[in-house]
């Protein structure tokens, strides 16, 4: 009964984490799944903390649980949009949730190391955790979604944001969650003890603190308003890429730019790839963008693939593009590619052998590291394309020369699933890590305008073809968080690990195993 009933709490405690995030907000479900995750590791070995292999299962069967329900969108990507079948696309998507599950869970397989003190175990389980979500941020190229810390845009913890990002978040919430599970075991009775109190406070004052960080401004407004205009034209998927729907395409983006030119903006956002074509194959329509752009006095950026040949080989490279038009003409190129929607891994090997290895953008090539800002609308603008806006050091560092953050997206691709709000969660994460203003401009929703603080200031509803126009301001100065990365999360994750090592060295020599019930005394 046993060898069922842990898998299933293992799962069961990552679902409910898949709880704390968009679209479901009860942030207090991710604090509750980490506990019964500290609380499983302790107690579900007959009474004796869990070790190597047993240890990495249970996180095993915790991450399966947590992505097969956060992840569920993968599913509806690939047979909706990928042409799979769904017996083909529960495989594809069971690999997946496996594989994320297996990269979640490896630095778990040493917390059996740490199980012979309470406090070292309180300790080593709130780093690895941090150690685990940042492995998979960059594993494989990464997959940095389902993250503890995007659950608390609005409460204390969010004052930690500029400081430690969502990473750090991450790591306190953990720590809460195994003090929660040994108070719950009553391994900290008496409270009382001084070394318990202090235990207890480490896992408590973060929480206040965070409350007393958010009242800190990092970064200040400079200039006047900027009227931003985005256009949701609401392509269908399906259609988006057939010739036949080019020219509803391009008239639903000119008839949404008119009606925004005549309400004052500064700067029109179409959304990724909106034009569905080549930039060299529509050369009138580029000049002709750029003329209107100049006569109006508005810039316009637009998503769009834009294809170079290679001075030296003269070969042809298509890249995933936001280009300005307007008064500071400039093209940023897409760094960040999304495995099998914009390149095929192993794509000798691979492509063409099922449909979904052949997707209509799977030629896309990523651009150069180091790119500068755009510049429209008498501001500097940070470009992130889709998929890019969930890597915190890279929005860090592109925030550091420009004042906006731009987002610009497709995820259609996802339906009517949870990705869509998923994304726009932590895109509001990143304006909060930065201190800048984020605009968020999509197909099919969410369109958006968010404020330093990650709150939104307005949206479009999904699924319709709207217009929305809001104001920003360029903001200057950098966070903690824009200057130093994620070295400031190493610099609490690795000392408490190693006073993990030293506690459990010490306690190890006084007491050669654990008492019946849970971590030694």
């Amino acid at each position: 009964m046993r060898r069922i009933l842990l898998p299933l709490a293992g799962a069961s405690a990552g679902g409910l984490m898949t709880l704390s995030l968009a679209p479901f907000d009860y942030w207090v479900c991710g604090l509750l799944s980490l506990t019964l995750l500290a609380w499983l590791f302790l107690f579900a070995a007959r009474g004796t903390p869990l070790r190597g292999r047993n240890a990495l299962w249970l996180a095993f069967c915790y991450g399966f649980g947590l992505y097969a329900t956060g992840g569920s969108w993968v599913y509806v990507s690939i047979t909706n949009f990928g042409n799979s079948s769904p017996a083909l696309g529960l495989a594809l998507t069971g690999g997946f949730v496996a594989l994320m599950a297996a990269l979640l869970a490896a630095p778990f397989y040493f917390l059996g190391r740490f199980t012979a003190n309470k406090f070292s175990f309180a300790l080593a389980f709130a780093a690895l955790w941090f150690i685990s979500e940042w492995f998979r941020s960059w594993m494989f190229t990464g997959f940095p979604w389902l993250f503890a810390g995007y659950a608390h845009l609005e409460t204390w913890l969010s004052g930690w944001a500029p400081v430690l990002s969502v990473y750090g978040i991450g790591l306190l919430l953990a720590l809460s969650g195994a003090v929660l599970a040994l108070a719950a075991s009553g391994r900290l009775a008496p409270l009382k003890q001084p070394a318990h109190i202090a235990l207890i406070s480490a896992a408590l004052l973060p929480w206040p603190l965070g409350a007393a960080l958010s009242k800190i401004q990092w970064t200040q407004a400079e200039g006047g308003l900027i009227t931003v205009g985005l256009v949701q034209a609401n392509i269908p998927q399906e259609k988006k890429w057939l010739p036949e729907f080019r020219g509803e395409t391009i008239s639903r983006y000119q008839e949404g730019s008119l009606a925004l030119s005549e309400q004052d903006v500064d700067v029109i956002i179409w959304p990724e790839a909106a034009l569905p074509m080549l930039y060299g194959q529509a050369p009138n329509l580029m000049q002709a963008l750029q003329r209107n752009a100049e006569k109006t006095g508005i810039d316009l950026i637009s998503g769009i693939l834009y294809d170079t040949r290679s001075p030296e080989s003269g070969a042809k490279k298509v890249h995933n593009s936001a280009a300005v038009f307007g008064r500071s003409p400039s093209v940023y190129h897409k760094r960040h590619l999304v495995p099998f929607g914009e390149y095929v891994p192993l794509e000798d090997f691979i492509r063409g052998t099922i449909e979904f290895f052949n997707l209509p953008t799977s030629f896309i090539r990523s651009g150069p590291d180091q790119q500068g800002p755009l510049n429209a609308g008498k501001a500097s603008w940070a470009p992130l394309i889709c998929y890019e806006i969930v890597y915190p050091r890279l929005v860090a560092d592109s925030a550091l020369s420009a004042q906006v953050l731009l987002t610009i997206s497709n995820d259609a691709w996802f339906g009517d699933s949870i990705g869509p709000l998923q994304h726009m969660q932590m895109a509001q994460m990143r304006a909060l890590e930065t201190g800048r203003y984020l605009v968020r401009g999509t197909n099919t929703g969410v369109s958006a305008i968010v404020d330093p603080h990650g709150s939104i200031l307005k949206q479009l509803p999904q699924f319709e073809q709207a217009n929305m126009t809001g104001d920003i301001r360029a903001m200057r100065g950098s966070t903690p968080f824009m200057l130093a990365g994620i070295s400031t999360v190493f610099t609490l994750a690795i000392p408490m690990l190693v006073l993990a090592m030293l506690l459990q060295r010490r306690r190890s020599d006084k007491v050669k195993k654990p008492l019946t019930g849970g971590v030694a005394e």
